[in-house]
């Protein structure tokens, strides 16, 4: 279950759906990933394919990646079966 956000937009597009804090294109996606993560108990239930899940490295450092569409990336941690910290970014 997603217990934490660090990016304000998605958190209010995941509780109510507005596309104000995202890239409408994406929402689709995000919608669906969202859904995913929420569900998830663990890192691997977020292997799907084309979603490119991987472990990050450096200033992220335990975060996990999955694609939502070009550079732009859903991050997040697991602490047990939650997921935490839960971002929308371009980090490439």
């Amino acid at each position: 279950m997603i217990v934490t956000f660090r990016h304000k937009g998605l958190e209010v597009f995941f509780k109510t759906g507005s596309k104000a804090g995202i890239l409408p294109s994406h929402a689709a996606k995000l919608r669906t990933l969202l859904t995913a993560l929420d569900n998830a108990k663990c890192p691997n239930d977020m292997n799907a394919p084309k979603w490119r899940l991987h472990l990050l490295s450096g200033d992220l450092t335990g975060h996990y990646s999955v694609t939502v569409n070009g550079n732009w990336r859903v991050t997040f941690t697991f602490h047990g079966e939650n997921v935490e910290l839960v971002d929308y970014m371009d980090y490439h």
